[in-house]
């Protein structure tokens, strides 16, 4: 990617070294059960990209959930944020996607006359407390729509480059701009149409997840096609590179790689090859709502 000359993002925090995953929070994914690495190639990948699961699961409201205001504890935690450090280039590659991200959808809101308000982007190392509650590292990357933050921690990438087989700077971007693409359901009003999953049943749950994360796969795209139209950031074999993360991490890979059988109506974040085409549908899109069945900024 050639990313030299752009700007980064001032919408970074650095909890690295923190700590701070202890305590209640998601019931999944934490310590205990599967131990070591087991944990990782296990939970990891079966939440990889998601948004938090106590939005999928459970369908948070407004009192507490999708667009809620952060507890006083995510507030002390963002007073005490250091500044990223500028000679780490992993931080700097984070902050300038983060950056191009933000120019897209900022560019695309004010098509419909809408403000975009950028996400926050969370590094932390082993555990994190968001506004969702404690989340360990094996949840893989996530996005918090209690106080609209994505969280990474880097050691994803290694994962992501040694044990999906998905290396190269595009596959990292890709994970961000699905995070972010989150945080633009957010903004539009989608994810709240998750509400009732649970009463649903748990099929419907795992369905309404689906289309879901193919929707934010598909916004991804969008914005690799925009950035590229906008700043010529895209190199040769970087969109080989975006799709090979989309076929990395789709539900039926995963589970065969994990348990030997793949089970369709337990998936959650759709099979390699809808992952793949929801990636190039948005790429192919002239505009976003392409990816989101027509809803744009203001509409109802």
């Amino acid at each position: 990617m050639k990313l030299d000359n752009e700007r980064e993002s001032s919408n970074l925090e650095d909890r690295r070294g923190q700590g701070g995953g202890g305590g209640g929070g998601f019931p999944i994914g934490r310590a205990g059960g599967i131990g070591g690495f087991g944990l990782i190639a296990v939970v990891v990948v079966s939440l990889l990209f998601g948004v938090d699961p106590s939005v999928i699961l459970a369908g948070l409201d407004g009192s507490g959930g999708i667009g809620g205001n952060a507890p006083a504890t995510q507030q002390q935690q963002e007073r005490s944020v250091a500044s990223p450090p500028s000679d780490d280039p992993r931080v700097t590659f984070v902050s300038r996607i983060l950056a191009s991200t933000e120019d897209v959808w900022t560019a695309e809101f004010a098509r419909s006359g809408r403000a975009y308000e950028a996400p926050r982007l969370v590094l932390f190392t082993g555990g994190v407390q968001s506004g969702c509650g404690a989340a360990q590292s094996a949840m893989g990357p996530f996005y918090c729509p209690n106080d609209q933050r994505v969280y990474i921690d880097l050691s994803f990438f290694r994962e992501m480059e040694q044990r999906l087989g998905a290396p190269g700077e595009f596959a990292r971007a890709y994970v961000i701009a699905h995070e972010v693409g989150h945080h633009v359901q957010n903004q539009l009003g989608i994810l709240r149409t998750n509400q009732g999953q649970q009463a649903a049943g748990q099929r419907e749950a795992n369905a309404i997840s689906v289309r879901t994360e193919l929707m934010a796969d598909c916004l991804s795209g969008f914005w690799a096609r925009r950035a590229e139209e906008m700043r010529n950031i895209l190199e040769d074999g970087d969109v080989e590179s975006g799709l090979g993360a989309a076929a990395a991490v789709g539900d039926d890979r995963l589970q065969s790689r994990g348990r030997g059988q793949v089970v369709p109506e337990s998936f959650t974040h759709g099979s390699s090859a809808q992952r793949v085409r929801a990636f190039k549908t948005g790429m192919a899109s002239p505009a976003f709502t392409g990816c989101t069945g027509g809803r744009a900024p203001g509409s109802n």
